[in-house]
């Protein structure tokens, strides 16, 4: 298991090398109820850091996700065309968005590790 860093917009990233995986947090599929429709980025896109990758719907209300890093997409998460749930289900695992080869690992500096974003959520409660 790599590296994983948390943004203030609830999304996560795990890193390998150069590549990371994306989801949203358990926090942010609670926040959206069920979800019903994901969006996702094509292979080959280039994404700048806080730019809209994918979309989220769910029967409350619909989503963007943000990349938390500057990259190219080299594959999304084709599970969630079939069974959009496994965000809800597994948000932080199998419900990942998509994949991204990064292209700034230095990005990944400001960003927020396991103890800070449960202060985080914390402080919002």
């Amino acid at each position: 298991m790599g590296n994983r860093n948390y943004t203030q917009d609830h999304e996560w990233i795990e890193t390998d090398g150069d590549t990371g995986t994306v989801g949203i947090t358990d926090f942010a599929q609670e926040q959206l109820g069920d979800v019903v429709f994901v969006e996702l980025p094509e292979a080959g896109k280039i994404i700048t850091r806080g730019g809209e990758a994918a979309i989220v719907e769910s029967v409350k209300a619909a989503s963007e996700v943000y990349s938390p890093v500057t990259g190219e997409i080299i594959s999304s998460n084709s599970a969630l065309n079939e069974d959009p749930s496994l965000v809800n289900t597994a948000a932080e695992s199998s419900g990942w968005f998509f994949k991204i080869k990064i292209s700034n690992p230095d990005e990944l500096k400001g960003m927020m590790d396991d103890s800070a974003y449960k202060k985080m959520l914390e402080e919002m409660s």
